[in-house]
Formats: structure tokens, sequence, C-alpha cells
């Protein structure tokens, strides 16, 4: 298993080892002591204990985000895809975190491997760029509707740069196109463990490409 750092720095691209041959390939999809000992030598916390399991299946186009829930049921994902491809994003909503504010996109997909894991403190959401897309993920509590909160996809200060299939808004289920801004939305008021970054890159792009930005003007606690 490897680690690839993005510049949320809680926010990993995980590789898991995978072996061909003739034959066809083999993966080990996850192995919970290998994620912690690879989380713990980035000195970051290792993973809660993963307690549900969640797969769905998207059509082109469909976008599902930006989604979180709060305290007591905070979720950590781990979520990849078995089939098709996304742009996956994941959003600091720490405040008082460096990063507040700040987004981290990347494709995944089946042919990549590629999963992400995604800490407690931070809103999901993905757009499905192929159709039969399946996305599969792992979470550290139970869905729990009293916390289930979510954030605008196209929230102006965030400004998350989707690549929207030839120009067309996304298609969004009735509570996500009816989701607050990030300026309205309950946020996470406690520093989660971490390391303290000293600026506000995010990145965005296929192959972890940065730009370097400052989290919102105005959002720091």
């Amino acid at each position: 298993m490897k680690l690839i750092p993005t510049d949320l720095p809680d926010v990993m691209l995980v590789e898991p080892s995978f072996f061909a041959d003739e034959r066809g390939w083999f993966m080990e999809s996850f192995n919970a002591a290998h994620l912690d000992a690879a989380l713990n030598a980035r000195g970051l916390p290792a993973a809660p204990a993963f307690v549900q399991d969640n797969h769905s299946c998207s059509r082109a186009g469909v976008l599902r985000g930006l989604h979180y829930q709060l305290d007591p049921h905070a979720q950590g994902k781990l979520v990849r895809v078995v089939k098709g491809r996304i742009w996956d994003v994941a959003v600091d909503i720490r405040r008082g975190s460096a990063y507040f504010g700040c987004w981290a996109g990347m494709e995944l997909s089946a042919a990549n491997r590629r999963q992400v894991w995604i800490p407690p403190g931070f809103a999901h959401g993905f757009l499905a760029l192929e159709d039969d897309t399946h996305f599969l993920y792992k979470t550290t509590d139970v869905y729990a509707k009293e916390c289930e909160r979510s954030i605008r996809w196209d929230d102006p200060t965030l400004s998350i740069a989707w690549p929207l299939l030839a120009g067309q808004p996304p298609q969004l289920a009735k509570k996500d196109a009816l989701a607050p801004l990030f300026a309205d939305a309950e946020v996470f008021e406690r520093r989660l463990p971490g390391p303290s970054p000293d600026s506000g890159r995010v990145v965005h792009g296929t192959h972890e490409k940065t730009r370097t930005t400052r989290p919102p003007a105005g959002l720091h606690a």
C-alpha cells in the first residue's frame, strides 16, 4: 500500500498493492493494519474502525454532494471506484484549520484503482464521468439522518472546478439542489487531529497538479 499526499494534508490518495500476470490480477483492496501504519508514518492518526460499507451506481453527469455528518456521528470515508470514473472532491470544513474552505479534487477510476482517505471534518462529493459508474466507500460511523448535512456543489466561495460534461449542469438529488451555501452551513467547530500546515494550497487535476491559494478571506474562526 502506498499513500500519496494531496495538498490537503489530512486527505490521502491510497494506492493498494496490485499484482498482475497472464491469469489476470489480484489486489488487496483494504488492510486496516497497513492503512494505519502508513498514516502513522506520515504523522497522521490511524483511521477509526470502519463500521459500514456503501455502494452507489450513477449515470454520467450525476453529482452527489457535498455531504458530511456532524458529531456525534461524524464520518471518515475510504472511497473508490470499481467501474467507470468519477471526479472526487473533499473540502476542509474544520473551523480553525489553515485549510478551512479549501478543496482537493482528483479522478478515481476502475482503471487507476486509486482510493481516497477522507477523515472526519471534511465534506465530500463526486461527479460521475461515465455511465454505470459504481462507487464504493467505507465509513467510520453509521448513517445518522439527524447529523446529515450538505453544502451547495457550486458554492461561489469554494469555487470548485468541477469538470462538467459538455458544460452542462449536473443531475442532482433534490436535497443537494437545495443545500445551503458554505457561509450558511453548519461546520466542525473543533480542530480535528492532524498536521498544522503553513499554507493553503489545494489539489486539482487528475495528476495531482497544484495551485497555491489561501483559504477564503473571512472564513477563519
